[in-house]
């Protein structure tokens, strides 16, 4: 075995943030990856019938309040400023999202004040309901039934698969209610789009003579014999072979389709009623606004329950279901020379820059441990 060699499951931003910071530091890192790609799900490329860049995973905005993140990512890309406004088809009629002061005065045909909305709103929330536990009692106590049923009720039973009642209020905490005029979706001080898209990211920060990646080769628990220590940014059940059963996922089915001209005028739609089969439309080329194309790429969004062969998305942490969790985390403490990282190797719901700054919180814990010649963490994060 070659001295410090160190081996990273998944090429996507949790290993590469932690591959660099070894490399860095004089150490070799290989990286490898089942797809045939780097970066994930935030994987980005030239459509190449349009010119169109495509989040072929799906859109990802980068959105942080954390400056040290900040500058790490403007540091390996150029940003350009992006602000994300969504809307929502409902009812028949197209609303803003977040939930702010034009929502309510459109949705129920008003011309109230920031002051009059306020009232308004705390007259038809359901009063009834102490601390909220699930999705369904979070979105009643804030807004009432009117506008939990109109943007979140249908929404949520397509996106999740289950009912608003089996899924914990936390789910719900990141969507804001405004009473002004702001219909920036994200509340962080830094929010932006690569400029040359995501990939190009992951390939600069991968750019180290120290790091080997290594695409198609799945991860096998062979390879651990060959490595000081292993990352491991994948399924947390699937390492332990499911041995406790599969942890919920949703995944996502995209259709894509390409039309002439403009297709819907921003970059995401969503759609509340529970009869249209998608939750929601995006036009990529919005997600690049500085850029002029002729023609446009859309992607219609369908969720469903993650399968074997399907690629998870979205951990379903439903309301009571820890038991087989706390099982991996179990067997994650009790593993040796394995770290698991990232979204899936923990089981979370993370954006982009969380994962970032969990990933380059790690690499340090990681180093000083080795120099103090102590065990690596099996687990950075309780999940």
């Amino acid at each position: 075995m070659e001295a410090n060699m160190y081996l990273c499951v998944g090429a996507g931003f949790s290993c590469a943030v932690i591959a660099r910071k070894l490399a860095e530091a004089g150490k070799k890192v290989t990286v490898i990856d089942s797809r045939s790609h780097i970066a994930g799900n935030c994987f980005t490329e030239r459509d190449a019938e349009t010119d169109v860049m495509v989040h072929t995973y799906g859109p990802h905005i980068f959105h942080t309040d954390d400056k040290e993140v900040w500058d790490y990512v403007n540091s390996w890309a150029s940003f350009k400023p992006y602000i994300n406004r969504v809307k929502t088809t409902s009812q028949g009629k197209v609303f803003s999202l977040p939930i702010n002061l034009h929502t309510i005065n459109q949705y129920f045909d008003k011309t109230l004040s920031p002051s009059e909305a306020k009232e308004f709103i705390n007259s038809i929330a359901d009063k009834s309901i102490g601390e909220p536990v699930t999705f369904e009692e979070q979105a009643m106590k804030f807004v009432g039934k009117d506008l939990y049923e109109a943007f979140f009720k249908g929404y949520t039973q397509k996106q999740w698969g289950l009912n608003p009642s089996e899924l914990p209020a936390s789910i719900l905490k990141r969507l804001p209610v405004r009473f002004n005029y702001d219909d920036n979706y994200f509340n962080h001080q830094y929010q932006g789009m690569p400029e040359d898209g995501y990939t190009k990211i992951v390939e600069n920060i991968l750019d180290h003579e120290n790091i080997e990646v290594k695409l198609e080769l799945p991860y096998e628990k062979e390879m651990l014999e060959a490595y000081e220590h292993v990352f491991y940014s994948g399924p947390l059940d699937s390492y332990f072979d499911f041995k406790h059963g599969h942890l919920s996922y949703r995944t996502l089915d995209f259709k894509q389709e390409i039309h002439d001209g403009d297709y819907q005028g921003t970059a995401v739609m969503n759609y509340g009623d529970v009869e249209v089969p998608y939750t929601r439309i995006t036009e990529h080329k919005y997600f690049s606004p500085w850029e002029s194309h002729d023609k446009t790429v859309i992607y219609r969004e369908y969720s469903r329950l993650c399968e074997a062969d399907d690629i998870p998305y979205y951990p379903i942490r439903i309301v009571g279901g820890k038991d087989m969790l706390d099982k991996y985390v179990a067997e994650a403490k009790l593993t040796k020379k394995v770290s698991f990282i990232g979204r899936l190797g923990t089981y979370r719901y993370l954006d982009m820059d969380v994962t970032i700054r969990e990933a380059l919180d790690a690499a340090e814990i990681t180093l000083s441990k080795i120099n103090n010649n102590e065990p690596v963490p099996a687990l950075f994060v309780n999940p």
